[in-house]
């Protein structure tokens, strides 16, 4: 599963209405409206690299109230859980 960060800045107006019809998109996984520099963020999940044009450009850019995006895609995911896992493997109590 390739997995991608989309930075979004949208409308001001226009928000909650582009992060839902970004949440419906196939692909994005979860859409959170943010502070800072961009209005929204979304995380997109699809199986290959290529698959991200079709979400990306073909999908959230052309969304109703985008301005602009910027993507990064993720080459390693590490979480809590993970690390946690990591740890306690051959750890005795």
């Amino acid at each position: 599963m390739i997995t991608a960060v989309v930075m979004i800045e949208t409308e001001a107006s226009l928000i909650p209405e582009a992060a839902q019809a970004i949440a419906n998109i196939p692909g994005i996984a979860e859409v959170y409206s943010v502070t800072g520099e961009v209005s929204l963020i979304a995380i997109a999940k699809v199986r290959r690299h290529e698959d991200l044009a079709g979400v990306i450009a073909d999908r959230v850019s052309k969304t109703t109230g985008v301005l602009s995006t910027e993507t990064f895609i993720a080459f390693q995911t590490y979480s809590a859980q993970d690390l946690d896992r990591a740890y306690d493997v051959g750890l005795g109590d």
